[in-house]
């Protein structure tokens, strides 16, 4: 493992130079990857795992959407791909992507097939750190292992089709065989990892959702809305406010940041921009500071956890998440935002 400074801190991180891929097939060899769920996840992981010349099989239920999804990424009915128990007995590796209300759901199926020197995978640490609220015990003759790929599964397979990679966390829960290492690091090489920092299930479960509800998701559409709401109260147009809040960040500064970094980006903007955003960020950072620290009190404290599990309890839930999705679509802001993407040169 390479040694990194991060801002000050070393952090071992596995990069491809210490852990190539050819090592990594090495040591999955004689495995047969059980892909559990084919949704999210499940496709990028699957076809990266494939391309890379790892034998891959699916487990999905029979003649839904994602069963037929398969079968149009190249998975054959038989050959390599199977109903979720079959796919169970056969895999050396479950890797166990279904959403988390499905890894709840399935879990007895699953459970039965952990025969002793298999590895149960995750992508995600819910399950197993709220394993009072899901249930989730793996036996203790598994290895339990997660690979965490800090992006959705279509970003993590349009980079891998690039030539590039996201970066992962992995981690690992319980090593029964004395292979767990090698296998967790294998597979997140093999998933097209760029490289790989070690966690535990546990912060990444807080720091994921954490993340997900706020600067990746919540928080965002927070912010945009709050600005895109006062410009048009203030009087600017539907396209100008959308352009001042969403456009230029996402296809103008966001790219850079991620390339570059915000010091760059403040370094490189205007004077007027710069003075700006310098006397302007302190004041944003400590109004949501204690959003922040309520919502990781919320995640910590498994609030977050009862929440999600009991949404996904009720019979209704899918009807009222159409509802609260039909809200964002059908708000101006997105509506105007449709209308912007068009007018984009490459989408004329």
């Amino acid at each position: 493992m390479a040694k990194i400074d991060f801002g000050g801190t070393l952090e071992e991180v596995v990069t491809r130079e210490e852990f190539p891929l050819e090592k990594a097939r090495e040591v999955l060899k004689d495995e047969t990857i059980a892909i559990i769920g084919y949704g999210v996840q499940g496709p990028g992981q699957a076809l990266n795992l494939k391309d890379n010349g790892f034998n891959v099989i699916i487990g999905q239920r029979k003649g839904g959407q994602s069963w037929e999804k398969a079968k149009r990424d190249g998975f054959q009915e038989g050959v390599d791909l199977f109903e979720i128990e079959e796919a169970c007995e056969k895999g050396s590796i479950l890797q166990y992507l279904l959403s988390d209300a499905g890894q709840i759901a399935q879990w007895e199926t699953v459970k039965k097939h952990l025969t002793p020197g298999k590895a149960l995978y995750f992508s995600h640490g819910f399950g197993i750190t709220y394993k009072d609220q899901t249930g989730i015990i793996p036996p203790e003759d598994v290895d339990v292992i997660l690979v965490a790929p800090k992006g959705s599964g279509t970003s993590l397979r349009r980079l891998f089709v690039a030539g590039k990679g996201l970066n992962s966390s992995f981690a690992i829960h319980q090593d029964a065989t004395g292979k767990a290492r090698d296998r967790v690091i294998a597979l997140g090489i093999g998933v097209g990892s760029g490289y790989l920092f070690e966690t535990d299930f546990k912060r990444e479960v807080y720091s994921d959702l954490t993340g997900e509800r706020g600067s990746l998701m919540g928080a965002i559409q927070g912010l945009f809305a709050a600005q895109y709401d006062l410009l048009r109260k203030k009087g600017h147009s539907p396209s100008e406010a959308f352009n001042e809040t969403v456009e230029e960040a996402t296809q103008s500064l966001y790219p850079l940041i991620a390339e570059n970094g915000m010091d760059w980006m403040y370094a490189n903007c205007s004077t007027t921009a710069q003075r700006g955003a310098l006397d302007w960020w302190k004041k944003f950072r400590d109004a949501v500071y204690p959003v922040f620290d309520d919502l990781y009190e919320s995640v910590s404290s498994a609030n977050e956890a009862r929440i999600t599990i009991q949404a996904n309890e009720k019979t209704d839930y899918r009807t009222g998440l159409e509802k609260e999705l039909k809200e964002l679509s059908e708000s101006e802001m997105w509506m105007a935002g449709a209308a912007v993407r068009k007018l984009r040169p490459e989408n004329k």
